[in-house]
């Protein structure tokens, strides 16, 4: 159902595609760049329960919201650009206290103090910047005192790495997934963090391995990963795009991984 969407909503080439859809499109359905495991260490690091209210920004398909909603939350609310998306994941919801809303992680409309959790996966590193700190600053805004933010996101090794590794990185990636990707280091990535006042208490790491065998059996099991593997062998344009987006991946795989942290907002935050 969910693929049938996507390729209803992003009618684009497949050679045009931002990346993340075109695997959605030929039925793979976790793009994180850790994957489902790092996804669960993340889960479990933030100790949903069901005294949490949870928001999500840009839940995609939903996979991760599944895995929130079986910690039965007190409520979850996920904020969605994507009109389709959103629709894919209401269909999942259930109960007055779950919601998908159409809006930005950087403007959510929700209320000061709405929530005890927040998190997002895999968006962050396609921000500029300044609206990466902006999107992090709504997170804050919308803690109260003592909740927990979550990221997932694509990070740089090592700390010092050399700026012109950084750049072809950055380069390379946006050619080929066709959108912007800007990713930062471990290091960065905390002190983005804690530069809008929060306490780091986590920080996990895996390999940028989305698109190899073993993670593609461990992510989407074997049947989804046949399905998956079938999809690409069909459509040439997918396939080139596909196996370029694997040479990239292992090109820069000893300056490519995941990380996920987890952070608190202090009660005397400013």
């Amino acid at each position: 159902m969910a693929q049938a969407l996507l390729f209803k909503t992003h009618d684009s080439p497949m050679e045009k595609m931002p990346g993340h859809w075109l695997l959605a499109c030929m039925g793979k359905r976790v793009l994180r760049p850790g994957g489902r495991e790092l996804t669960q260490r993340l889960l479990a690091s933030l100790a949903i329960d069901s005294t949490d209210d949870v928001v999500e920004f840009a839940p995609g398909l939903g996979e991760t919201a599944r895995e929130t909603l079986a910690r039965h939350p007190l409520s979850y609310t996920a904020i969605e650009r994507d009109p389709e998306a959103a629709r894919t994941v209401t269909q999942i919801l259930s109960g007055p206290d779950q919601r998908c809303a159409l809006g930005t992680a950087e403007q959510t409309g929700l209320a000061d103090g709405s929530a005890s959790i927040v998190y997002g996966e895999a968006m962050l590193s396609m921000q500029l910047p300044a609206a990466k700190a902006r999107i992090v600053a709504e997170a804050v805004r919308l803690l109260r005192p003592g909740g927990r933010y979550g990221i997932h996101e694509l990070c740089l090794l090592p700390d010092d790495v050399p700026g012109k590794i950084r750049e072809a990185i950055a380069n390379d990636l946006s050619d080929e997934i066709n959108v912007g990707v800007r990713p930062l280091t471990s290091m960065e990535w905390r002190q983005l963090l804690e530069s809008a006042g929060l306490v780091v208490t986590a920080v996990e790491t895996a390999p940028m391995h989305l698109l190899e065998p073993r993670r593609l059996l461990r992510d989407e099991g074997l049947f989804h990963a046949i399905r998956f593997i079938f999809s690409v062998v069909r459509h040439q344009a997918a396939r080139r795009r596909v196996l370029t987006m694997r040479r990239v991946f292992r090109k820069y795989k000893q300056h490519l991984a995941a990380v996920a942290i987890v952070a608190v907002k202090p009660p005397t935050h400013v």
